[in-house]
Protein backbone atom coordinates (compact mmCIF):
# COMPACT_ATOMS: atom_id res chain seq x y z
CA UNK A 1 0.00 0.00 0.00
CA UNK A 2 1.44 3.58 -0.91
CA UNK A 3 0.62 6.67 1.16
CA UNK A 4 -0.74 8.15 -1.78
CA UNK A 5 -3.74 6.48 -2.90
CA UNK A 6 -4.06 8.63 -5.46
CA UNK A 7 -5.47 12.19 -6.83
CA UNK A 8 -7.41 13.60 -9.40
CA UNK A 9 -7.64 17.23 -10.86
CA UNK A 10 -9.76 18.95 -12.62
CA UNK A 11 -9.10 21.55 -15.93
CA UNK A 12 -9.96 24.60 -13.63
CA UNK A 13 -8.92 25.71 -10.44
CA UNK A 14 -11.17 24.96 -7.52
CA UNK A 15 -11.17 23.99 -4.05
CA UNK A 16 -8.70 20.97 -2.26
CA UNK A 17 -10.29 18.21 -0.43
CA UNK A 18 -8.07 15.67 0.80
CA UNK A 19 -9.06 13.11 2.77
CA UNK A 20 -7.04 10.23 4.82
CA UNK A 21 -8.18 6.82 5.47
CA UNK A 22 -6.59 4.20 7.34
CA UNK A 23 -4.69 6.19 10.21
CA UNK A 24 -6.22 3.53 12.78
CA UNK A 25 -5.11 0.08 10.90
CA UNK A 26 -8.38 -1.92 11.69
CA UNK A 27 -10.30 0.36 9.36
CA UNK A 28 -9.24 -0.10 6.04
CA UNK A 29 -12.52 0.61 4.73
CA UNK A 30 -11.73 4.25 4.71
CA UNK A 31 -8.93 3.58 1.91
CA UNK A 32 -10.86 1.29 0.06
CA UNK A 33 -14.11 3.95 -0.51
CA UNK A 34 -11.13 6.63 -1.42
CA UNK A 35 -9.59 4.27 -4.27
CA UNK A 36 -13.52 3.75 -5.37
CA UNK A 37 -14.37 7.56 -5.92
CA UNK A 38 -10.48 7.94 -7.42
CA UNK A 39 -11.17 5.43 -10.05
CA UNK A 40 -14.72 6.51 -10.85
CA UNK A 41 -13.12 10.34 -11.35
CA UNK A 42 -10.65 8.76 -13.87
CA UNK A 43 -13.62 7.52 -16.18
CA UNK A 44 -14.69 10.63 -16.17
CA UNK A 45 -16.55 13.67 -14.46
CA UNK A 46 -17.52 16.57 -16.31
CA UNK A 47 -16.42 20.00 -15.31
CA UNK A 48 -14.60 18.80 -12.05
CA UNK A 49 -12.83 21.58 -10.70
CA UNK A 50 -10.12 22.10 -8.07
CA UNK A 51 -8.56 18.66 -6.59
CA UNK A 52 -9.35 15.64 -4.81
CA UNK A 53 -5.83 13.91 -2.48
CA UNK A 54 -6.24 10.92 -1.00
CA UNK A 55 -3.57 9.48 1.42
CA UNK A 56 -3.44 5.97 3.80
CA UNK A 57 -2.65 6.88 7.51
CA UNK A 58 -0.44 4.13 9.21
CA UNK A 59 0.54 1.56 6.66
CA UNK A 60 2.34 -0.39 9.54
CA UNK A 61 -0.90 -0.96 11.30
CA UNK A 62 -2.80 -1.48 8.01
CA UNK A 63 -0.69 -4.19 6.97
CA UNK A 64 -0.98 -6.10 10.53
CA UNK A 65 -4.78 -5.43 10.76
CA UNK A 66 -4.06 -3.44 14.08
CA UNK A 67 -5.61 -0.08 15.40
CA UNK A 68 -1.84 0.79 15.87
CA UNK A 69 1.68 -0.66 16.95
CA UNK A 70 2.83 0.50 19.70
CA UNK A 71 1.06 4.18 19.76
CA UNK A 72 -2.49 5.41 18.95
CA UNK A 73 -1.27 7.69 15.67
CA UNK A 74 -4.68 9.70 16.14
CA UNK A 75 -3.48 11.32 19.60
CA UNK A 76 0.14 12.14 18.61
CA UNK A 77 -1.18 15.76 16.49
CA UNK A 78 0.36 18.30 19.55
CA UNK A 79 2.28 21.02 17.92
CA UNK A 80 5.15 20.38 20.29
CA UNK A 81 5.73 16.98 18.97
CA UNK A 82 5.42 18.04 15.22
CA UNK A 83 8.17 20.67 15.91
CA UNK A 84 10.12 17.80 17.55
CA UNK A 85 9.14 16.01 14.23
CA UNK A 86 10.58 18.38 11.81
CA UNK A 87 13.74 19.15 14.11
CA UNK A 88 15.01 16.03 13.89
CA UNK A 89 14.61 15.69 17.85
CA UNK A 90 12.25 12.49 17.33
CA UNK A 91 14.19 10.36 14.46
CA UNK A 92 13.30 7.35 12.72
CA UNK A 93 14.46 5.01 15.47
CA UNK A 94 12.22 5.76 18.18
CA UNK A 95 9.15 3.60 16.92
CA UNK A 96 6.70 2.66 13.92
CA UNK A 97 4.08 5.55 14.47
CA UNK A 98 7.28 7.54 14.24
CA UNK A 99 7.71 6.97 11.00
CA UNK A 100 4.26 6.71 9.72
CA UNK A 101 4.12 10.52 10.90
CA UNK A 102 6.79 12.05 9.36
CA UNK A 103 5.55 10.67 6.47
CA UNK A 104 2.22 11.37 6.59
CA UNK A 105 2.94 14.80 7.65
CA UNK A 106 5.06 15.09 4.62
CA UNK A 107 2.20 14.03 2.17
CA UNK A 108 -0.22 16.06 3.91
CA UNK A 109 1.81 19.16 3.51
CA UNK A 110 2.90 18.70 -0.03
CA UNK A 111 -0.93 18.96 -0.65
CA UNK A 112 -1.86 21.62 1.51
CA UNK A 113 1.11 24.00 0.58
CA UNK A 114 0.11 23.70 -3.32
CA UNK A 115 -3.69 25.43 -2.12
CA UNK A 116 -2.65 28.32 0.10
CA UNK A 117 -5.94 29.59 0.13
CA UNK A 118 -7.15 26.68 2.49
CA UNK A 119 -8.85 22.75 2.27
CA UNK A 120 -11.38 20.61 3.15
CA UNK A 121 -9.86 17.43 5.08
CA UNK A 122 -11.74 14.46 5.90
CA UNK A 123 -10.02 12.01 8.21
CA UNK A 124 -12.25 8.40 7.22
CA UNK A 125 -12.65 5.79 9.95
CA UNK A 126 -15.11 2.75 11.61
CA UNK A 127 -15.71 1.62 14.67
CA UNK A 128 -15.91 -1.92 16.30
CA UNK A 129 -19.68 -1.27 16.98
CA UNK A 130 -22.29 -1.74 14.58
CA UNK A 131 -24.21 1.91 13.83
CA UNK A 132 -25.03 4.27 11.48
CA UNK A 133 -22.56 6.79 9.72
CA UNK A 134 -22.08 10.56 11.30
CA UNK A 135 -19.98 13.24 11.29
CA UNK A 136 -17.57 14.54 14.09
CA UNK A 137 -15.94 18.41 13.69
CA UNK A 138 -14.37 20.90 15.79
CA UNK A 139 -16.67 23.37 16.75
CA UNK A 140 -16.15 26.35 14.50
CA UNK A 141 -18.94 27.77 12.22
CA UNK A 142 -16.80 26.84 8.89
CA UNK A 143 -17.04 23.23 9.90
CA UNK A 144 -20.37 23.05 11.04
CA UNK A 145 -21.46 24.72 7.64
CA UNK A 146 -19.25 22.57 5.47
CA UNK A 147 -20.99 19.36 7.86
CA UNK A 148 -24.50 20.53 7.57
CA UNK A 149 -24.32 20.02 3.77
CA UNK A 150 -24.36 16.19 4.24
CA UNK A 151 -26.72 14.33 5.11
CA UNK A 152 -26.28 12.17 8.15
CA UNK A 153 -25.73 12.88 12.25
CA UNK A 154 -23.25 15.82 13.12
CA UNK A 155 -21.63 15.55 16.64
CA UNK A 156 -19.88 18.28 18.35
CA UNK A 157 -17.71 18.26 21.04
CA UNK A 158 -16.34 14.79 20.69
CA UNK A 159 -12.81 15.83 18.98
CA UNK A 160 -12.43 17.87 21.43
CA UNK A 161 -12.85 15.25 24.43
CA UNK A 162 -9.41 13.49 23.46
CA UNK A 163 -5.41 14.93 22.69
CA UNK A 164 -3.69 15.40 19.73
CA UNK A 165 -6.16 14.01 17.30
CA UNK A 166 -5.33 14.38 13.16
CA UNK A 167 -7.92 16.67 12.71
CA UNK A 168 -7.46 19.21 15.90
CA UNK A 169 -4.13 19.75 14.11
CA UNK A 170 -5.30 20.48 10.73
CA UNK A 171 -7.87 22.79 12.06
CA UNK A 172 -5.75 24.98 13.47
CA UNK A 173 -3.94 25.29 10.28
CA UNK A 174 -6.84 26.91 8.60
CA UNK A 175 -8.55 24.40 6.90
CA UNK A 176 -12.30 23.09 7.17
CA UNK A 177 -12.05 19.59 8.54
CA UNK A 178 -14.61 16.87 9.62
CA UNK A 179 -14.19 13.34 10.71
CA UNK A 180 -16.36 9.83 9.44
CA UNK A 181 -17.32 7.43 11.36
CA UNK A 182 -18.82 4.85 8.37
CA UNK A 183 -20.08 1.76 10.29
CA UNK A 184 -18.76 -1.16 11.59
CA UNK A 185 -15.27 -2.28 10.91
CA UNK A 186 -15.70 -5.26 8.80
CA UNK A 187 -19.39 -4.47 7.61
CA UNK A 188 -19.67 -3.98 3.78
CA UNK A 189 -21.81 -1.29 4.10
CA UNK A 190 -19.30 1.02 5.92
CA UNK A 191 -17.14 0.94 3.01
CA UNK A 192 -20.40 2.51 0.87
CA UNK A 193 -21.30 4.99 3.33
CA UNK A 194 -17.77 6.05 3.52
CA UNK A 195 -17.96 6.49 -0.18
CA UNK A 196 -21.20 8.62 -0.59
CA UNK A 197 -19.47 11.14 2.24
CA UNK A 198 -16.76 11.23 -0.25
CA UNK A 199 -18.85 12.48 -3.01
CA UNK A 200 -20.99 14.88 -0.66
CA UNK A 201 -18.09 16.36 0.40
CA UNK A 202 -17.24 17.41 -3.50
CA UNK A 203 -20.06 18.80 -4.12
CA UNK A 204 -20.28 20.69 -0.69
CA UNK A 205 -16.69 21.90 -1.42
CA UNK A 206 -17.46 23.53 -5.07
CA UNK A 207 -15.38 20.33 -7.22
CA UNK A 208 -18.60 19.16 -9.21
CA UNK A 209 -22.15 19.54 -9.41
CA UNK A 210 -24.57 16.80 -7.67
CA UNK A 211 -25.73 15.96 -11.15
CA UNK A 212 -21.98 14.38 -11.82
CA UNK A 213 -22.01 12.55 -9.33
CA UNK A 214 -22.48 8.50 -10.04
CA UNK A 215 -25.29 7.05 -8.89
CA UNK A 216 -25.78 10.47 -6.87
CA UNK A 217 -29.50 9.74 -6.20
CA UNK A 218 -28.65 6.34 -4.42
CA UNK A 219 -25.75 7.55 -2.98
CA UNK A 220 -28.06 10.38 -1.12
CA UNK A 221 -31.16 7.40 -0.18
CA UNK A 222 -28.25 5.32 1.77
CA UNK A 223 -27.09 7.96 3.94
CA UNK A 224 -31.01 9.16 4.92
CA UNK A 225 -32.01 5.78 5.63
CA UNK A 226 -29.55 5.36 7.95
CA UNK A 227 -30.04 8.36 9.70
CA UNK A 228 -33.82 7.88 10.13
CA UNK A 229 -34.89 8.81 13.58
CA UNK A 230 -31.95 10.33 14.91
CA UNK A 231 -31.28 13.94 16.16
CA UNK A 232 -29.54 16.63 13.19
CA UNK A 233 -26.80 17.34 15.58
CA UNK A 234 -25.50 16.41 19.01
CA UNK A 235 -23.16 17.45 21.48
CA UNK A 236 -20.50 14.95 23.44
CA UNK A 237 -20.95 15.79 27.08
CA UNK A 238 -19.06 12.68 28.72
CA UNK A 239 -16.06 10.28 27.92
CA UNK A 240 -15.00 7.47 29.46
CA UNK A 241 -11.65 7.15 29.21
CA UNK A 242 -9.93 3.36 30.21
CA UNK A 243 -6.52 2.29 30.66
CA UNK A 244 -5.74 -1.27 30.46
CA UNK A 245 -5.81 -2.64 34.35
CA UNK A 246 -9.14 -1.15 34.60
CA UNK A 247 -10.66 -4.56 33.37
CA UNK A 248 -13.05 -2.69 31.20
CA UNK A 249 -16.07 -4.60 29.50
CA UNK A 250 -18.89 -2.88 27.26
CA UNK A 251 -22.22 -4.41 27.40
CA UNK A 252 -23.32 -6.50 24.64
CA UNK A 253 -25.82 -5.05 22.00
CA UNK A 254 -25.12 -1.32 21.67
CA UNK A 255 -24.95 0.35 18.24
CA UNK A 256 -23.52 3.60 17.72
CA UNK A 257 -26.09 6.17 18.56
CA UNK A 258 -28.13 3.87 21.03
CA UNK A 259 -30.76 5.89 22.84
CA UNK A 260 -30.07 5.42 26.64
CA UNK A 261 -31.86 6.43 30.08
CA UNK A 262 -30.68 7.82 32.72
CA UNK A 263 -29.05 5.47 35.08
CA UNK A 264 -28.73 2.33 32.30
CA UNK A 265 -25.95 -0.14 32.18
CA UNK A 266 -23.70 0.11 29.64
CA UNK A 267 -20.67 -1.47 31.00
CA UNK A 268 -18.42 -2.96 33.50
CA UNK A 269 -15.18 -2.48 34.75
CA UNK A 270 -13.38 -3.73 38.15
CA UNK A 271 -15.70 -1.25 40.10
CA UNK A 272 -19.00 -2.50 39.00
CA UNK A 273 -21.51 -1.72 36.89
CA UNK A 274 -20.71 1.60 35.07
CA UNK A 275 -24.04 3.49 34.56
CA UNK A 276 -25.19 6.59 32.20
CA UNK A 277 -25.72 9.95 33.99
CA UNK A 278 -28.61 11.18 32.30
CA UNK A 279 -30.66 10.23 29.29
CA UNK A 280 -28.96 10.76 25.41
CA UNK A 281 -27.25 8.85 22.90
CA UNK A 282 -24.20 6.72 23.10
CA UNK A 283 -21.31 6.87 21.01
CA UNK A 284 -18.15 4.85 19.96
CA UNK A 285 -18.81 1.71 22.80
CA UNK A 286 -15.48 -0.19 23.03
CA UNK A 287 -15.83 -3.77 21.54
CA UNK A 288 -11.95 -4.56 20.94
CA UNK A 289 -9.01 -4.76 23.07
CA UNK A 290 -7.11 -1.69 21.65
CA UNK A 291 -8.13 1.95 22.66
CA UNK A 292 -8.81 4.33 25.78
CA UNK A 293 -12.36 5.04 25.11
CA UNK A 294 -14.82 3.21 26.64
CA UNK A 295 -17.42 5.28 24.96
CA UNK A 296 -18.81 8.01 24.56
CA UNK A 297 -22.46 9.90 25.40
CA UNK A 298 -23.99 12.71 23.62
CA UNK A 299 -27.76 14.50 24.10
CA UNK A 300 -29.67 16.67 21.15
CA UNK A 301 -28.79 20.22 20.10
CA UNK A 302 -31.65 22.29 18.91
CA UNK A 303 -32.14 24.45 16.14
CA UNK A 304 -32.80 27.40 18.60
CA UNK A 305 -29.30 26.56 20.26
CA UNK A 306 -27.46 26.37 16.88
CA UNK A 307 -29.30 30.02 15.90
CA UNK A 308 -28.09 31.30 18.96
CA UNK A 309 -24.65 30.35 19.11
CA UNK A 310 -24.06 31.19 15.28
CA UNK A 311 -25.46 35.01 16.15
CA UNK A 312 -23.27 35.42 19.54
CA UNK A 313 -19.98 33.92 17.35
CA UNK A 314 -20.59 36.58 14.80
CA UNK A 315 -21.12 39.18 17.57
CA UNK A 316 -17.58 38.19 18.24
CA UNK A 317 -18.38 37.44 22.10
CA UNK A 318 -15.91 34.46 22.54
CA UNK A 319 -13.43 37.23 22.16
CA UNK A 320 -14.60 39.05 25.30
CA UNK A 321 -15.63 35.97 27.04
CA UNK A 322 -12.55 36.51 29.88
CA UNK A 323 -14.38 39.72 30.46
CA UNK A 324 -16.75 37.60 32.68
CA UNK A 325 -15.91 37.54 36.37
CA UNK A 326 -13.58 34.84 37.70
CA UNK A 327 -12.32 34.22 34.06
CA UNK A 328 -9.09 35.73 31.82
CA UNK A 329 -7.18 34.92 29.28
CA UNK A 330 -4.67 31.84 29.47
CA UNK A 331 -0.69 33.42 29.75
CA UNK A 332 0.34 31.44 26.91
CA UNK A 333 -2.10 29.68 24.50
CA UNK A 334 -4.64 31.73 22.28
CA UNK A 335 -8.01 30.76 22.48
CA UNK A 336 -7.73 29.45 25.84
CA UNK A 337 -9.97 30.44 28.55
CA UNK A 338 -8.79 29.82 32.55
CA UNK A 339 -11.92 29.26 35.26
CA UNK A 340 -11.99 30.57 38.93
CA UNK A 341 -13.31 26.84 39.82
CA UNK A 342 -15.19 28.89 42.61
CA UNK A 343 -17.22 31.01 40.50
CA UNK A 344 -17.27 28.26 37.74
CA UNK A 345 -20.58 27.02 38.83
CA UNK A 346 -22.01 30.30 38.25
CA UNK A 347 -21.46 29.56 34.50
CA UNK A 348 -23.62 27.07 33.06
CA UNK A 349 -21.61 24.66 30.96
CA UNK A 350 -23.84 25.41 28.06
CA UNK A 351 -22.27 29.05 28.36
CA UNK A 352 -19.04 28.10 26.96
CA UNK A 353 -20.60 25.45 24.97
CA UNK A 354 -22.50 28.33 22.79
CA UNK A 355 -19.20 30.49 22.70
CA UNK A 356 -17.12 27.04 21.04
CA UNK A 357 -15.32 26.48 23.92
CA UNK A 358 -15.86 22.82 24.16
CA UNK A 359 -12.70 20.90 25.43
CA UNK A 360 -12.18 21.19 29.29
CA UNK A 361 -9.09 20.30 31.25
CA UNK A 362 -8.08 21.00 35.03
CA UNK A 363 -5.34 22.94 35.82
CA UNK A 364 -4.49 22.87 39.74
CA UNK A 365 -7.57 25.03 41.01
CA UNK A 366 -8.72 26.46 37.43
CA UNK A 367 -10.99 25.00 34.56
CA UNK A 368 -9.01 25.52 31.45
CA UNK A 369 -11.57 25.77 28.71
CA UNK A 370 -10.48 26.40 24.81
CA UNK A 371 -11.88 26.52 21.18
CA UNK A 372 -11.00 25.34 18.12
CA UNK A 373 -8.90 28.20 16.61
CA UNK A 374 -9.03 27.96 12.96
CA UNK A 375 -6.65 30.38 12.17
CA UNK A 376 -7.49 32.02 8.73
CA UNK A 377 -5.28 31.26 5.60
CA UNK A 378 -3.62 32.88 3.18
CA UNK A 379 -6.42 33.31 0.98
CA UNK A 380 -8.81 34.59 3.96
CA UNK A 381 -6.29 36.73 5.29
CA UNK A 382 -5.81 39.04 1.96
CA UNK A 383 -9.67 38.89 2.30
CA UNK A 384 -9.65 40.42 5.76
CA UNK A 385 -11.25 37.01 7.76
CA UNK A 386 -10.52 37.24 11.61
Amino acid sequence: MERRIGSFGGTRPGPLVVCVGGIHGNEPSGVLAARAVLEKLAKGIPAFRGEFVALAGNLSALAQERRFVERDLNRQWIPERIEALRSGRIGEANGPEDVEQRELLAAMEEALTRHPGGAFFLDLHTSSAFGPPFLTIGDTLQNRAFALKIPIPVVLGLEEQIDGPLLEYINNLGHVTIGVEGGQHKAPEAKENLEAVLWHALVAAGNLAASSVPEGRSHRERLEKASLGIPRVLETHHRHSIAPEDGFRMSPGYRNLSPVVHGEIVAHDRSGPLRTREPGWLLLPLYQSLGSDGFFLAREVGSLDLKLSYGLRRLGLQRVAHWLPGVRRHPRYDGVLMVNTRVARLYPEELFHLLGFRKRRMQGDWLIVSRRRHLPTQRQRAAGAS
